[in-house]
């Protein structure tokens, strides 16, 4: 009897612990293109607009990259230009 009672504790546990539901705390990183100490983005900037493009030259979203709206727009712009004059 102790052990039918065992298995049941156990199974519910476990059932709590599932990958396939949703996390309760979903911590958010901080824009590193905004605050103290953060880069200018210009087109020029060539080293850091290469971290927000993808092997194939695709742009990376703000999902990702963790930068906020108003700086994705900007970054986005730029690298825009700079593809433009062939500077990536």
């Amino acid at each position: 009897m102790k052990n039918t009672k065992n298995r049941k504790s156990n199974q519910s546990s476990f059932s709590k612990l599932s990958i396939f539901q949703p996390q309760k705390y979903k911590f958010k990183k901080k824009c590193p293109l905004s605050g103290k100490g953060a880069p200018v983005i210009d087109y020029k900037n060539i080293k850091l607009l290469k971290k927000y493009i993808s092997e194939n030259g695709k742009i990376l979203p703000s999902r990702i990259t963790s930068v906020s709206q108003k700086k994705q727009r900007e970054l986005s712009l730029s690298i825009k230009r700079a593809r433009n004059l062939a500077l990536i």
